[in-house]
């Protein structure tokens, strides 16, 4: 199976068709699901699937975890998007990527966003298995449009 870390083509379609708010207030509740190593996940992922999504454990369970959103912001000529780190407790988990979507999307029901590839599997066993996000700029973002 292949993982390849995208943002997703039909993301890109449903950002113009505004099925996806960003907005830190009132906005769309946007979700990070793991996958172990047997996914099939790349750019052509169009919503969430608890296909080869890791197991219920600790503060994790089907579906993932809710993502905190600090609202769109931008520098420049590009615009971006920042979550609060990630964490599951008490969790015995073995991942090698995520997807992040969006719960309340209407035209794709839990329309992906973008795939991350951690590049190799990541393990917690009894512990806290943190997503840690990049530094919100125009530079490091998790998502970036220039």
């Amino acid at each position: 199976m292949a993982i390849t870390q995208a943002v997703c083509d039909s993301f890109k379609v449903e950002l113009l068709e505004g099925e996806h708010n960003f907005a830190s207030a009132g906005g769309n509740t946007f979700k990070l699901a793991l996958y172990d190593a047997s996914a099939t996940l790349s750019n052509t992922t169009t919503a969430y699937s608890a296909t080869n999504e890791v197991g219920d454990s600790g503060t994790y369970s089907a579906g993932g975890g809710t993502l905190t959103n600090s609202g769109a912001a931008g520098t420049g000529a590009t615009a971006f998007i920042d979550f609060s780190d990630l964490s599951f407790t008490s969790a015995t988990i073995s991942a090698q990527a995520a997807v992040i979507y969006n719960t309340n999307s209407t035209t794709n029901t839990n329309a992906s966003v973008m795939v991350l590839d951690f590049g190799a599997v990541k393990t917690s066993t009894s512990g806290t298995f943190t997503i840690q996000f990049p530094t919100a700029d125009a530079s490091n973002a998790i998502l970036r449009i220039s």
